[in-house]
């Protein structure tokens, strides 16, 4: 969306929260964790973000408005994506056993395949 991976999930989840249906394990990250780093690397400010969700009839107007105002390069977009996409594979010992509890509290344990937190986000949602 605009060049944005991410920006769906982040989109969809501004208006569940809008309308009050966001899922509670959603709840504390909310605008946190991959919200967060989108919103730096766009660098647009969270509140402004979700008034234009609010404001928006459509997710086609969300992308419009996203290409005008975020202030992300290629380059930008591409270090997010990488990040985004690889998020758990970092020779960081409490991050990998932050995504093992994950998978844990899932019943996901046994899925070896499971590797990065967009893994676990897909398989977590039935997308794998």
């Amino acid at each position: 969306m605009a060049g944005w991976v991410y920006l769906p999930r982040f989109v969809d989840k501004i208006r569940l929260h809008l309308a009050g249906k966001l899922h509670s394990d959603y709840q504390d990250n909310f605008t946190k964790g991959f919200d967060a780093k989108w919103l730096v690397a766009a660098g647009i400010d969270a509140n402004q973000f979700i008034d234009v969700v609010r404001n928006s009839s459509s997710d086609g107007e969300v992308c419009d408005w996203v290409r005008v105002n975020a202030a992300g390069t290629v380059e930008s977009q591409s270090v997010f994506r990488e990040h985004t996409l690889q998020h758990g594979r970092e020779d960081d010992p409490a991050l990998r056993a932050r995504l093992k509890l994950r998978k844990e509290q899932a019943g996901l344990a046994h899925r070896d395949d499971i590797q990065t937190f967009a893994d676990f986000i897909d398989a977590d949602e039935g997308r794998t």
